[in-house]
């Protein structure tokens, strides 16, 4: 994800922002806590839709979880059991 940095904080330190954008890194710039510009390298990566930019235009809501996802624990299921006695167990 990218990196967000306050207007106060931008205003604070621009040249290490651009340092950053120069080196690749992408950067939202929020006014209240609210993504209104973007700071990134010049090149191909422009094309790139990426999922800040969409919540920073307010097309998608920014995910609730930040962690990276793993899946949930597998649920042995034994051969000629039933469906309704097999979900009564789990829950």
């Amino acid at each position: 994800m990218a990196y967000q940095v306050g207007i106060r904080q931008l205003r604070a330190d621009v040249a290490a922002a651009v340092r950053r954008a120069g080196a690749g890194e992408h950067i939202v710039v929020t006014v209240g806590g609210q993504p209104v510009a973007a700071l990134g390298p010049l090149g191909a990566a422009e094309a790139q839709v990426r999922l800040a930019d969409l919540v920073a235009r307010g097309l998608v809501i920014a995910p609730r979880r930040t962690g990276s996802w793993t899946p949930p624990a597998p649920v042995p299921v034994w051969s000629g059991a039933r469906l309704d006695r097999l979900l009564r167990e789990i829950r």
